[in-house]
């Protein structure tokens, strides 16, 4: 299944729909997929990551059913930055792994924790690695192998960028095992389209990240000193264009902390990030 733009709400699961947030870019993708979830015949809705601050997406969020609560699957804008007017909108609590996320009461989202909402039972899954604070949200329930909201962790189409030094390799490596074992359940990621088999994703991400690293090996050796990271990028990502250029410094950045073995969050990045 395609995202396409436009204010509608679209199946994505069977007890999943979304949104298309007007967002698109080149981290982006086509937008946000802001999710809707429901039991079916339940009046309420759970809302998972709404977005940005537009107010005509907002609205048909607000106006898709009785809000009951509001998810956030990590920190950066293009998911939170719609949450209080969302609150204002539904009076809905905003609840988020990081607090600074939370609003109108909303707790703080623990590992492990089972969220009844909507009718449903939602899992919250720890997955930090993009960046610190994000989370994925499984529904065992959504059809014969469930289904994972992924966020940025797992992305419909392309890979997902290590925000270091907030986010670290070695705590993305481990998040990617983890929902392997999640088996072939539907992936609901935060950009781009729905995928089936959320295990073969998890293992395609790793060999990708595998490969990646042997690549930045490969460069080092060939530069043959302590190069930098703008360096290492040009070596490893030269084919990518201006505009995600930031994004590959990133992931060099996050691999040479890795490959040095300070894979764990607060690092400090190589000389030239």
């Amino acid at each position: 299944m395609t995202s396409v733009s436009g204010p509608g709400l679209q199946r994505s699961s069977g007890l999943t729909q979304f949104i298309l947030a007007p967002n698109p870019g080149p981290m982006s993708l086509d937008g946000t997929n802001s999710y809707l979830l429901r039991a079916p015949g339940h009046a309420s809705v759970v809302i998972v990551d709404p977005g940005p601050q537009d107010e005509t997406h907002l609205e048909a969020l607000a106006g898709a059913g009785a809000v009951e609560l509001i998810l956030v699957t990590h920190r950066h804008a293009d998911h939170t930055a719609g949450s209080a007017r969302l609150h204002g909108l539904t009076g809905a609590p905003v609840r988020a792994a990081n607090p600074s996320h939370c609003h109108g009461g909303g707790e703080p989202l623990a590992d492990g924790e089972v969220v009844r909402a909507a009718g449903l039972d939602i899992t919250v899954l720890a997955t930090p690695g993009h960046t610190s604070d994000s989370v994925c949200f499984h529904l065992p329930a959504d059809g014969p192998h469930g289904s994972v909201l992924t966020g940025d962790t797992v992305l419909g189409r392309g890979t997902t960028v290590l925000d270091y030094p907030d986010g670290t390799l070695g705590d993305y490596l481990a998040s990617l095992d983890r929902l392997e074992l999640l088996g072939p359940a539907t992936v609901l990621p935060a950009h781009g389209p729905v995928l089936p088999s959320l295990e073969a994703i998890a293992r395609d991400y790793r060999t990708h990240r595998e490969e990646r690293l042997a690549q930045v090996r490969a460069a080092l050796a060939l530069l043959g000193r302590d190069p930098s990271v703008g360096e290492v990028a040009d070596a490893v990502y030269a084919d990518v264009g201006p505009s995600v250029r930031r994004a590959a410094e990133l992931s060099v950045a996050a691999q040479l902390s890795y490959l040095r073995g300070g894979g764990g969050e607060g690092q400090a990045a190589p000389a030239g990030r």
